[in-house]
């Protein structure tokens, strides 16, 4: 059996494959149910100093399914915000679960207001439970933005760096900050984590969305009390977007450990994040609607991977495929190097006649 752990920031994971901060770390019952099962590590929900600014609703779930087919779900949009659970109960319970099961790797998400006094008590009280790493929730994309917290900090880079220092300057253990993707260059933040210490990077976070519209009430939802509001995009359908953001920063903060998430639905959607510079995957839409038992799934894949391609260990597949991202230009370039130079113009004015999608087809790369 192949070896699949991997060490990141000292910190050894018996497998790369993490839980990402959401419902799947929610309390101390549910984070030992994933260690049970084999999961590598768990990122909790993310928590605060005072739980009691944090009001959810229900319903907070949307879905966007197949046309036809309501139980293929291509895309999930949440509007829950961070914990709503008291911070002393949580420093209980992840010093209850680090004890439990002490091989496992249990990472604490926290957010705060951007106060340095806030971020440093949450850091020193948090870190004392035992906890291997602490990733810096600078990302969530709604709620509470009125407290310049989530998204509102990491669209930033000056605030980002700012926070990561406050954070880096009170913190004995690895921090780990989680990006935004709702921005433009997502290269800017991730460096200036970099530049504010972190010891490492995690991305992406949900996309802000609006899921749909219900063309019988002809509201928006998930619908709370006849009202909506934007909220987090995820599921497969982010993936493409997530390897984007993940190469991006792969490349511009290159020794940088990057945990990698966004629509890794199986083993196949993870190589592919860490072919572009992860060394560790996290999941979450997907262990919600599949379950926590599809940690076995992943670990199976990953070995059947590694035995294919003649890996010796995960962090040989870390960053194999970013070499091969270039430019347009230089796309064009290499094919007249290859004397091909009219590929990209062969038969173009009689191609297009109207059956537009075996055309288009013709064009796809397999």
């Amino acid at each position: 059996m192949a070896d699949l752990s991997i060490e990141v920031n000292g910190i050894k994971f018996p497998n790369p494959f993490v839980l990402a901060s959401g419902p799947p770390g929610t309390n101390a019952k549910v984070i030992k149910r994933s260690f049970e099962l084999g999961w590598g590590g768990i990122v909790c929900k993310t928590v605060s100093l005072d739980h009691s600014k944090v009001h959810n609703t229900v319903p907070r779930y949307g879905k966007l399914t197949e046309p036809g087919n309501k139980k293929k779900v291509l895309g999930f949009q949440n509007i829950e915000l961070i914990s709503d659970r008291p911070f002393e109960l949580w420093l209980d319970e992840l010093a209850e679960c680090k004890q439990a099961y002490p091989e496992r790797v249990l990472i604490a998400s926290i957010m705060e207001e951007c106060n340095k006094d806030r971020w440093v008590e949450i850091v020193e009280r948090t870190q004392a439970t035992g906890v291997d790493a602490l990733e810096l929730n600078l990302s969530c994309p709604h709620g509470l933005p009125e407290r310049n917290m989530g998204a509102a900090m990491g669209q930033n880079p000056e605030v980002v760096e700012q926070v990561v220092g406050w954070a880096k300057g009170a913190a004995k253990i690895p921090v780990w900050a989680k990006m935004t993707p709702n921005v433009t260059d997502p290269a800017l933040s991730a460096m200036a984590a970099v530049r504010g210490g972190a010891d490492g990077l995690a991305a992406i976070n949900t996309i802000l969305c609006t899921i749909g519209v219900n063309l019988d009430t002809l509201r928006p939802m998930p619908t709370v009390e006849g009202y909506s509001v934007p909220g987090g995009y995820s599921g497969r359908a982010v993936l493409p977007i997530a390897m984007r953001h993940v190469m991006e920063i792969g490349r511009s903060c290159e020794g940088t450990p990057i945990s990698g998430m966004g629509g890794v639905d199986n083993a196949e959607d993870a190589m592919q994040l860490m072919l572009l510079g992860a060394s560790t995957i996290q999941v979450c839409t997907a262990a919600m609607l599949q379950g926590y038992e599809m940690i076995s799934g992943l670990c199976d894949g990953l070995e059947a991977f590694m035995e294919k391609h003649e890996f010796n260990s995960v962090s040989e597949i870390v960053g194999k495929s970013l070499p091969y991202f270039s430019t347009h230009a230089d796309l064009v370039e290499r094919q007249l190097a290859a004397k091909r130079e009219k590929a990209g113009q062969a038969h173009r004015d009689d191609m297009w006649k109207g059956d537009i999608a075996k055309e288009t087809d013709s064009l796809v790369t397999d």
